[in-house]
């Protein structure tokens, strides 16, 4: 896996995450209540003008969980394949982490798939808290330009900091550190929308 490398945005990865989330939903259309799965487009490649790793990034929701090798199954006619993470303690691989307040439990379970160096997919239970977080995170850059300039700002930081690093693993802790701080502000805001 390469370092973390922040580019322009590129108005092509809508159309990419499109198109991507097609070949998902007719992946899971076999699975019981596929019509009422959530597909999205999350990340900093769904915020325009945001610039980001050229990694697009997906998520789709649904009540229960298949197992890994349901999931696996599910995709393979799909380019996702099953993404283990570059060492034992890789973020976000088979767990999300909880955000300051949350309870721990089956609901930060996930399937993490991907298109190596091009797509992640995000496989969570539609209960999941963080699910909730990177939609309504989103929407709030979207929402505060400001605040995405500021984000970009300190990705390409972080970028450079771990810029020789094998994987973009502590980059990813890294940007911990902005989604704690506007922690409460996202939540006020996310209440009010």
């Amino acid at each position: 896996m390469p370092s973390a490398v922040i580019v322009e945005y590129d108005p092509s990865w809508p159309v990419r995450a499109h198109h991507l989330l097609e070949e998902v939903r007719a992946a899971f259309s076999v699975l019981p209540g596929a019509d009422g799965f959530a597909y999205e487009h999350i990340g900093s490649t769904s915020v325009p003008g945001l610039g980001a790793k050229p990694v697009v990034d997906l998520q789709v929701c649904l009540p229960d969980l298949p197992t890994r090798d349901e999931s696996a199954a599910l995709l393979a006619s799909t380019p996702f394949v099953p993404a283990l993470g570059s060492r034992p303690d890789s973020p976000g691989v088979h767990r999300d982490a909880r955000r300051p307040g949350e309870h721990a439990d089956a609901v930060y379970e996930k399937r993490l798939f991907h298109i190596p160096d091009s797509a992640i997919l995000h496989v969570r239970r539609a209960d999941s808290p963080f699910a909730r977080f990177v939609v309504d995170f989103r929407d709030w850059l979207r929402a505060h330009p400001g605040q995405a300039v500021r984000y970009e700002r300190i990705k390409r930081d972080l970028a450079g900091v771990h810029a020789g690093a094998a994987d973009y693993d502590d980059y990813t802790r890294a940007k911990t550190a902005f989604f704690t701080e506007i922690g409460p502000e996202l939540t006020r805001w996310a209440a009010g929308s």
